[in-house]
């Protein structure tokens, strides 16, 4: 049979012929060099592949070689604390092998294979072993169990397993009919690993931001839009959120930003301490790198590569955040791949199965009940940014995503630019969570957590409403009553929606306070409201002590908190009419 050779070179696209048995999805090695391609599409003999690294140079009638394989991913001990490229590549090791550019057809395992681990095996000799079963564990990071697992495609009686210092691809076991077993496997990234069970989404996924835990929750498991423009503030939420979100893992994908932003974030991250351990939060983190200057092929394949990796730990029992920056870039590669494929163009020239890839990634997060024994839960939270031109929702990935996502935190430049933070848009945005998980958060704050948060929106929204009309007839035309709200709906915004990311007080804020402040809030507009219907003005109204007791609370330490309270409560209570 003649050797498969390019027939045709389109940027990151190549065609190559006699293919006749190639496989979707399956990886190639492309030209003489080695460049790593995927097959994306089979005609006759012809396959299409797309190929994930740099195509300058390339020539038609040089050799194709197919592996038999799909782009797959290696899942063991070592990944926490990796940098990763957009096909699983460790930067890291790859500038050791070629410098600062990647040199092609470069390659290097995912996990380091002279690094030795301390296996304890759980499982014993003769134990019927089924997929997901726990063989034994490892200690990845300190205060981090990896458990090393069945692979979700293996099962049979356990023949042989023993404990010891192994490297990942050293044999720790074998099962009966020959299988052996490794400290890792391998996984096919667009493949979803299998689930025993979903669990209900009535757990929140706790942020410590008050805007977003208090007013726009999203359930542990759920899926979350952050649409935004050029600083609005994505990059810190989402610093934010790896440090203080009740998540043990984060899975960062950094998809086509620019170089120079995802430097800053690879500088930045090794830096943030975990307020928990103690140490930097990349011990609990796996980072996915694609910058916009790299392939694009590359760039559609680093989303499957992160939420591969984040299932992987699920399955293990522990909760886990994706942060994924951001998803216009990864629709952009695959407009840009289609347009190669001559496919028919959708809306502004995406495919038309936009939609259907965003759903089928979406769906891959959830709480679920993992295969295998013993029983144990985890969570998949995924948080994806979107960057729409000009800040405009209306553009098709925003829409798309918002079709598929049980949450919106729309980011408002002009609140960025006022300084607010998070920036987040309390008029457009929404969660489809409140509901479920609002009787855990009721147990954690306050028995009337519903009403209070419904109370605090129609407020904001009354606020920003009378606030158009006083830019029409001035403030001073305004009803008694209507300043009030003017007054209440400023003081929300500023004392308890905002926070500040560089105090350690302020940065996180649990539900209990959080719960304590909007409800303090809400008390002092009623009290003025009272005093108001009593016959007094709005210029008599003394506020200022509240105000300043509110504030006090934002960055009070934790235990100081109580005695603030008692305070804020008595200013509220006192009657603040002015002679």
């Amino acid at each position: 049979m003649s050797i498969p050779r390019l027939i045709r070179i389109s940027g990151s696209l190549a065609e190559a012929q006699p293919m006749p048995n190639a496989a979707l999805y399956e990886l190639t090695r492309v030209g003489y060099r080695g460049l790593l391609g995927e097959v994306i599409r089979v005609q006759g003999d012809v396959a299409t592949l797309q190929v994930y690294e740099e195509t300058t140079g390339l020539e038609t009638g040089e050799p194709v070689t197919a592996s038999g394989n799909a782009l797959t991913v290696t899942l063991g001990p070592g990944l926490l604390g990796s940098i990763l490229d957009g096909v699983g590549r460790p930067l890291g090791r790859m500038a050791e092998q070629s410098g600062n550019f990647i040199e092609p057809g470069a390659s290097a395992e995912t996990l380091d294979p002279a690094a030795r681990w301390g296996f304890t095996p759980v499982a014993r000799v003769g134990q019927a072993m089924q997929p997901g079963d726990v063989l034994g564990t490892v200690q990845e990071r300190p205060g981090i169990e990896h458990l090393v697992m069945v692979p979700p495609d293996r099962s049979g009686v356990l023949e042989q397993i023993a404990a010891g210092h192994y490297c990942v691809s050293d044999v720790i076991g074998r099962l009966a009919d020959g299988t052996e077993l490794r400290l890792a496997h391998q996984w096919s990234v667009r493949r979803p690993r299998p689930v025993g069970a979903r669990l209900p989404d009535d757990r929140p996924f706790v942020t410590g931001q008050r805007v977003l835990d208090f007013l726009f929750p999203v359930a542990e498991g759920g899926t979350v839009a952050v649409p935004g423009g050029f600083g609005t503030g994505k990059t810190v939420i989402e610093q934010s959120l790896a440090k203080y979100a009740e998540a043990d893992i984060v899975v960062y994908i950094g998809c086509g930003e620019r170089g120079n932003e995802m430097a800053e974030v690879l500088r930045e991250f090794p830096a943030l301490v975990d307020p928990r351990s103690g140490r930097s939060i990349m011990d609990r983190t796996v980072m996915v790198v694609n910058t916009s200057n790299m392939p694009v092929a590359a760039r559609e394949a680093s989303v499957y590569l992160g939420i591969t990796i984040a299932e992987y730990y699920r399955d293990m029992g522990y909760r886990v955040a994706l942060l994924a920056d951001s998803l216009s870039r990864w629709a952009e590669a695959l407009r840009e791949i289609s347009a190669r494929l001559a496919e028919m163009p959708g809306e502004e020239g995406y495919p038309t199965y936009l939609a259907g890839r965003l759903g089928q990634f979406f769906e891959r997060a959830g709480r679920v009940t993992a295969i295998g024994r013993p029983e144990r839960s985890g969570a998949l939270t995924v948080v994806a940014a979107v960057s729409p031109p000009g800040g405009d929702l209306s553009e098709p990935v925003t829409q798309a995503t918002l079709r598929v996502v049980g949450t919106l935190w729309a980011l408002d430049a002009a609140l960025a630019h006022q300084r607010q933070f998070p920036a987040v848009d309390w008029g457009s945005s929404y969660s489809l969570h409140a509901e479920q998980v609002a009787p855990w958060l009721a147990r954690e704050g306050g028995a009337d957590w519903l009403d209070l948060r419904r109370a605090v929106l129609e407020l904001l929204q009354r606020g920003r409403e009378i606030k158009d009309i006083a830019g029409l007839v001035g403030p001073e035309a305004l009803k008694d009553s209507d300043r009030l709200v003017l007054e209440s709906a400023r003081l929300v915004q500023e004392t308890v929606l905002g926070q500040s990311a560089y105090d350690p007080n302020d940065a996180f804020s649990p539900v209990a306070k959080t719960y304590r402040m909007a409800s303090l809030a809400v008390a002092l507009h009623r009290r003025a409201l009272q005093l108001l219907e009593k016959g007094g003005r709005f210029e008599q109204l003394d506020l200022g002590p509240a105000r300043r007791a509110l504030s006090a609370l934002r960055t009070a330490a934790p235990d100081a908190l109580e005695a603030l309270y008692a305070a804020a409560e008595a200013a509220i209570r006192t009657p603040e009419v002015r002679a």
